[in-house]
């Protein structure tokens, strides 16, 4: 059975604004994790983060950039697995921004969770994300009002 983690989130603040926190190396680290990411398609780039052995995690997202369709999609392939170049994770990450009168929709697709063994990452990722997209809101309050120290 294929699982997906689908979230929708609405940001007060313009496309642009939502984008850049996609897509900007070091706004991506305040929320996410460290990277080496360009948006440019075919770029194979890294998130790295502390090893979680339970989740059969080495601590390195693989990334390969699919998708951009500068501030309305960007889709990358996500894989990860335990270490020594095993890949037991093969999914994709997309992302779709939708400008309203009010602000920005963000709609996050991952897909690809396939085996069983992901279900433990499945259940981490689902939870992660969300919390990742309050990190970007609380990232981009703070810098409308000013205050780069949250």
């Amino acid at each position: 059975m294929t699982r997906s983690i689908k979230h929708q989130f609405f940001f007060p603040h313009p496309a642009e604004t939502v984008w850049n926190y996609l897509t900007k190396p070091e706004l991506m680290e305040l929320w996410l994790m460290k990277n080496d990411f360009q948006p440019i398609v075919g770029l194979d780039f890294q998130f790295r983060t502390n090893p979680i052995p339970s989740l059969d995690f080495d601590g390195i997202f693989y990334c390969k950039v699919l998708e951009v369709v500068p501030f309305k999609r960007l889709s990358y392939s996500w894989k990860s697995g335990p270490g020594d170049g095993k890949i037991t994770l093969d999914s994709v990450v997309l992302w779709k921004l939708e400008p309203t009168d009010k602000g920005t929709e963000l709609f996050l697709e991952h897909s690809g969770f396939t085996k069983e063994e992901n279900l433990n990452m499945f259940n981490a990722l689902t939870d992660g994300w969300l919390k990742n997209l309050h990190k970007i809101a609380d990232r981009i309050n703070a810098a409308q009002h000013g205050n780069t120290n949250t």
